[in-house]
């Protein structure tokens, strides 16, 4: 690992371990604090609150929206998404990173709102339509419930969602919850084409006394937690964003961006694997203090 790695390895650490200090309490303040929208790159823009990532992508035939927020922030996604001058009844598809109530908990209602088709993957499906109460997620107990998706079409791995001239493609990412997926599409601008990635949550947190690396449920799921690492650090990987802004201090490049600062900042070809390493390290500190638990009992 070079030393511009390891440099942004260490700074998305203090970004992961703050997540995931705030993601054990019930709500941040920033989570319903508007943002003023604004254009992350080509067709690719901003529409959520500061503390958590809404993605509209644009097209002369529709629009994609990723993620939703929380429930009662939907005023706030479609007064983002016509303020940049799109209109919310153009928002063909709304996908989801992982239907915990901070990122799905809105969809219910701005599906509504536009007539979009809801899809995910088919753990995210079934989680939607349950409205988060899902025995899967390693959080189920503690994570927030929320009105329920009624219909939500399921993308396979691998598979694409299509409106217009935009294609965004399906990586399952399972560990943060057993329906995690990761988005991929390009993005242009003045004949630059980018690699945009939306990477799902990649924190390996849970409800009290629940184990990964335990589960007799689920013996795969530390397997698939690290395959979902290397799917990530291995994503061609211009623009980095996720659910949790602060997480890789997105805002802070955004700002220095608008200031100016050459090379842009936003565009960093390391930028996945920093944050697939970050969230390994993490991981990697867990499962050894289980594995310390259970030896201590």
């Amino acid at each position: 690992m070079d030393n511009h790695m390891k440099r942004f390895v260490c700074h998305l650490l203090i970004g992961v371990a703050a997540i995931t200090a705030l993601s054990a309490r019930a709500e941040e303040p920033s989570w319903r604090q508007p943002q003023k929208p604004f254009q992350v790159y080509g067709n690719t823009y901003y529409v959520g609150t500061q503390g958590l990532s809404a993605i509209l992508i644009t097209s002369p035939r529709g629009n994609i929206l990723i993620d939703g927020t929380l429930q009662g922030n939907a005023p706030l996604i479609e007064a983002n998404i016509r303020a940049l001058g799109f209109r919310v009844e153009d928002v063909r598809v709304i996908l989801n990173s992982h239907a915990h109530s901070d990122h799905a908990g809105a969809i219910a209602e701005l599906a509504g709102a536009s007539g979009a088709q809801v899809q995910a993957s088919a753990a995210g499906a079934r989680a939607l339509m349950a409205g988060g109460n899902d025995p899967e997620d390693p959080q189920f107990g503690e994570a927030l419930r929320y009105p329920p998706v009624a219909h939500v079409g399921v993308v396979p791995d691998g598979g694409t969602v299509r409106v217009g001239n935009i294609e965004l493609t399906a990586h399952y990412t399972p560990g943060h919850t057993p329906g995690s997926t990761s988005w991929t599409w390009r993005s242009c601008e003045h004949g630059r084409c980018l690699r945009m990635v939306y990477a799902d949550s990649l924190s390996s947190i849970s409800a009290d006394g629940f184990r990964f690396s335990d589960d007799a449920a689920h013996t795969h799921r530390v397997e698939d937690f690290r395959h979902s690492l290397a799917m990530v650090a291995a994503l061609p990987c211009d623009i980095l964003m996720v659910p949790h802004p602060d997480a890789i201090g997105f805002m802070d490049k955004v700002a220095a961006r608008d200031r100016g600062q050459q090379p842009n900042p936003l565009i960093d070809s390391h930028a996945c694997r920093a944050y697939a390493a970050a969230a390994g390290l993490k991981l990697e500190a867990r499962l050894a203090r289980e594995q310390q638990d259970h030896t201590a009992h």
